[in-house]
């Protein structure tokens, strides 16, 4: 295959990847990936860095705009911080201590669960009242807007939450994904913050990260500009055009069909690295 070949695949395929990444809530990355592993024969490290770069990018143009509107809570994104960005440098050097194959049947299983995630219903905790000590003392309660007013809401569990975060920059730097089901999990689930902050929040957190798992993958010279432009420029550009979509379309039955994509993905990753196609 050609080098423009390559580079036209994989420029389409990261469009499409940042198209129904960010129409669905789930990424770029875990399309990205599985791409460049089983349909190009990319090595599993250096489709794990040119998705982190991909990652880095998205989340920083994304993240501004919710930081603008007020939606984020920047204090819990750099309190929680603290717990992924260490983590991910763990991950990073975990990474480099594990067979390839032991990745991919990591990455398909969190493919599994990402698939699970997507269709699993909301809950609303905008309504909390009672908070945590540690909450008030590191002053993580807060607002966001709302057709009404700005609406309160209170922080809960702190230590729980921060304990997820862990596993979610773990799992970010030894798979290049911003592991985003899993701070939600993190913020929404744990700590009881409302949806819209926590998916913000999480947004925001991601590029943080990915980057410091960038600067390992790239001391390690896996990081290939050949292929982390193209990902780059067609996540990015898929992801714009799809938060426009988003505004005007109810995703529902698209997160359906995405899903049923993943879930065979995720086990098109688990075989390969049982068996030893890496």
């Amino acid at each position: 295959m050609s080098v423009l070949l390559f580079t036209i695949i994989v420029l389409i395929g990261a469009f499409l990847a940042g198209l129904l990444g960010s129409l669905t809530g789930l990424g770029g990355g875990v399309i990205i990936i599985p791409l460049l592993t089983l349909g190009l024969g990319v090595d599993i490290h250096y489709a794990i860095g040119a998705s982190i770069i991909s990652v880095i990018a998205t989340s920083s143009g994304s993240a501004a705009a919710y930081v603008k509107e007020g939606i984020t809570n920047v204090r819990i994104g750099m309190f929680l911080e603290i717990a992924t960005t260490a983590s991910a440098i763990a991950g990073v050097i975990i990474a480099t201590y594990i067979k390839a194959d032991y990745i991919i049947v990591i990455f398909g299983f969190i493919l599994l669960f990402s698939a699970f995630m997507m269709l699993r219903k909301k809950v609303d905790h905008s309504n909390n009242e009672k908070t945590s000590i540690l909450a008030n003392y590191f002053k993580l309660n807060g607002s966001y807007p709302t057709e009404n007013g700005p609406k309160q809401y209170a922080v809960h569990h702190v230590v729980g939450g921060f304990a997820m975060m862990f596993i979610a920059g773990t799992l970010s730097g030894l798979l290049g994904i911003g592991s985003g089901a899993l701070k939600v999990i993190g913020m929404d689930n744990i700590m009881k913050i409302p949806f819209k902050v926590s998916t913000t929040t999480s947004n925001f957190m991601i590029g943080v990260t990915a980057s410091a798992s960038a600067l390992v993958y790239l001391h390690k010279g896996q990081i290939d500009p050949a292929i982390a432009m193209p990902v780059t420029i067609g996540v990015i550009t898929g992801a714009t055009i799809g938060a426009k979509i988003l505004i005007r379309t109810k995703t529902d039955k698209l997160k359906v069909i995405f899903a049923i994509v993943v879930t065979f993905l995720a086990l098109q990753m688990i075989y390969k690295g049982l068996t030893g196609g890496a």
